[in-house]
């Protein structure tokens, strides 16, 4: 039987005097199409370093790692040669599923299980430190994609990174935010606020930033490929850093890391072929897992952004993310049962337990530990959409994990390495950065991959590319991935409208609905009226990238305005 929250209406007057109507997202100018290429990421000079590529003679592989290889230098705090991410690849002509590459970071070898809850380890070991660095993926992967998948040499990819570094740039107003917001922690780590913070001023918008440790480090992979920073002196300084800062990090560790190559998850929606990422991301599952639930209900005629709309999408997610906490975790590990999860069948039990109210959480799933709300640390991941003339297409996330990572620098290479250890279940029982609760299969073991919510994905529509999707953003990348696809396959929006409607966002435990601040009230009202805990969410940090293929043939970009991205494309 549904919740009876009725009192919560009482406090819908208050709740409602939040949510002001905001205008850079309610409306957004429709996008340029193109017809050579497309790069969407969440930085504009990122976006541009793909075209630019491009122009050269690339495909979407070679600009999506120059994107990538540019976020790093850009934006910082959100990914970066230190962490690591997924990379989806269609290639034109090619029948069968998308290519996975899987260059997630992984737990070093002396890692244990109770690692964090030892005595006189730092409460926020997992998230601050040496202790908290993952073993990084990004070189490694974007090495082998250039190979395996590209057109040019990796030295003409790494370029456009090489001069931003080295002449500079001037900070954006979401570097500068991210600067701000970690300003009281910088001191404890002086290599980071010697970059961020120089002579103790934080960096603000515009202003013109140069990196020159971090250009030196690039022109070195350029010049003798990925080997130097698992084996050469970028490793050394890797380990150096780690240990000093109290980690147990090793040159073997560097060494013997291996890029994976993994089957993509695939499902059909609406007549087109949607595929993923499968574990040890949960964003695959978890997105087709609502797909399967949500085709099953005429979300169209229900209007968009409704309340029965959200309500339902809310309804499903909240599914997802229980079973995303019960049962997923790396497969080399643990065994994950994504058939069963993923199929059409289970879909339709979970289906006939949605009702116009909400059930009691714990029915949704089982989860030990108590229920906090989600941390406020601002996420570091960064993603990007790309879909060059011939029909390539990458879907491409990397992260640090949460904001500048473990905040520690590795010595001269200018390296901010990651935090990724968090995106375990380090304190068993407790939630994690993001709020999530972890299960058992997700507990820290030597050379396991954390779990993580990166959703790439690429929906094909008769064998070619449709639409390239995903997001940064903690759990609600999830979240925000999935309703960037509803609102082109289900509303027909076009590119830069999908990802700048206002979004909600539930991920099972904690038991709130949070909404963007530009929902109507009624809507709002009517979902509390339904049972569910509204809350604003007042800083919004989720960023989705797309790019849609158009009924004319031309590629359509869009980067999400919350974080002040822009698409390239000619």
């Amino acid at each position: 039987m549904a919740r009876m929250r009725f009192p919560h209406i009482l406090i819908l007057p208050i709740l409602a005097t939040l949510l002001v109507p905001c205008a850079a997202l309610a409306w957004t100018a429709p996008p340029t199409g193109h017809k050579n290429g497309v790069v969407a990421a969440d930085h504009p000079l990122a976006s541009a370093a793909g075209v630019t590529v491009l122009h050269q003679g690339g495909n979407a592989v070679d600009a999506a790692c120059a994107a990538a290889f540019a976020l790093g230098v850009v934006n910082p705090a959100g990914s970066g040669v230190g962490g690591g991410g997924f990379m989806l690849v269609h290639r034109a002509g090619q029948a069968g599923p998308p290519v996975v590459l899987d260059f997630r970071e992984v737990a070093p070898a002396a890692a244990t299980r109770d690692m964090y809850i030892k005595k006189g380890v730092a409460r926020d070991a997992s998230r601050r430190g040496g202790l908290a660095v993952g073993v990084p993926g990004e070189v490694r992967g974007c090495a082998e994609a250039v190979k395996r998948f590209g057109k040019l040499p990796l030295a003409r990819v790494l370029a456009p990174a090489i001069t931003l570094a080295r002449d500079g740039f001037p900070v954006g107003p979401h570097l500068s935010k991210s600067i701000r917001s970690k300003r009281k922690l910088m001191p404890r780590f002086a290599a980071l606020a010697r970059i961020f913070t120089p002579g103790g001023d934080a960096l603000t918008t515009g202003q013109l930033m140069k990196r020159p440790a971090l250009a030196r480090t690039l022109q070195a992979v350029a010049n003798k490929g990925p080997s130097v920073f698992y084996r050469g002196w970028i490793a050394r300084e890797i380990v150096k850093a780690v240990r000093a800062a109290g980690g147990v990090m090793t040159a073997k560790d560097l060494a013997s890391y291996k890029v994976k190559e993994r089957k993509p998850l695939g499902a059909t929606y609406r007549g087109n072929k949607v595929w993923s990422m499968p574990p040890p991301s949960s964003g695959g599952v978890a997105i087709i897992q609502a797909l399967n639930i949500l085709q099953r209900y005429p979300l169209r005629r229900m209007g968009h952004n409704s309340s029965a709309y959200l309500h339902h999408v809310t309804e499903a997610l909240k599914h997802a993310f229980a079973d995303r906490a019960r049962h997923l975790g790396d497969p080399d590990f643990v065994e994950v049962p994504v058939a069963r999860l993923t199929s059409k069948e289970y879909a339709d039990e979970l289906a006939a337990r949605i009702r116009y109210g909400t059930r009691e959480i714990h029915s949704y799933g089982t989860a030990d530990g108590k229920p906090r709300a989600p941390s406020r640390d601002r996420p570091g991941t960064s993603h990007l959409s790309v879909v060059d003339g011939a029909g390539n297409a990458v879907a491409m996330t990397t992260t640090i994990n949460t904001g500048f990572g473990s905040m520690v620098v590795a010595g001269k290479s200018g390296v901010i390495l990651n935090n990724e250890m968090d995106d375990f279940a380090a304190r068993p029982g407790e939630p994690n950065a993001f709020g999530l609760m972890q299960g058992e299969g997700n507990a820290v073991a030597p050379g396991k991959r954390p779990l993580s919510s990166m959703s790439p994905t690429i929906m094909l529509r008769d064998g070619k590319p449709a639409l390239v999707a995903g997001a940064s953003g903690g759990p609600t990348i999830i979240t925000g991935t999935l309703q960037a696809l509803l609102n082109v396959v289900d509303f027909d929006l076009d590119a830069a409208a999908a990802v700048s409607r206002s979004r909600v966002h539930h991920q099972w435990l904690p038991d709130r609905l949070l909404v963007e601040t530009d929902l109507p009230r009624d809507v709002v009202f009517n979902l509390a009226g339904r049972g569910h805990f509204v809350t604003p969410m007042t800083r919004p940090f989720t960023a989705v990238q797309v790019v849609r293929v158009g009924k004319d043939g031309l590629l359509y970009g869009a980067s999400d305005p919350r974080k002040m991205g822009a698409p390239a494309g000619y």
